[in-house]
């Protein structure tokens, strides 16, 4: 019995929330901060920004923009229909960190904002 030659599939690659174009302009804005640092590693914060030692911007699997800023600030932004209160799985909201909605605020000036909070507390 012949075996039939099989047709390579072409895959493509699945696309990923940190391949989203307004993250990687937040990205090229803090690429040449030393102070700054890009998680490498798989699973939860993948391609998160750190400023020293610490997340203050990254992609959530759902894909959205998500960063960390003073809980009073959150409740600002919420209340102003920005965003949501993170949540990073099984209902455990985080006080400090923020959900954007796609198309809401800008990124780089929450981005800023974010890495400026975190700075300063690490």
């Amino acid at each position: 019995m012949k075996k039939r030659a099989r047709k390579a599939r072409k895959r493509t690659p699945p696309e990923t929330p940190a391949a989203d174009p307004r993250y990687a302009e937040v990205v090229a804005l803090f690429s040449k901060d030393r102070s700054v640092t890009r998680e490498s590693r798989k699973g939860f914060g993948s391609g998160a920004l750190k400023v020293k030692g610490k997340i203050f911007a990254m992609m959530s699997s759902p894909g959205e923009f998500v960063v960390k800023l003073p809980k009073e600030r959150v409740d600002e932004l919420v209340t102003g229909g920005v965003g949501q209160r993170f949540d990073p799985g099984g209902g455990r909201i985080m006080k400090e960190w923020i959900a954007i909605a796609a198309g809401q605020a800008r990124w780089i000036d929450l981005a800023r904002e974010a890495h400026q909070y975190v700075g300063r507390r690490a």
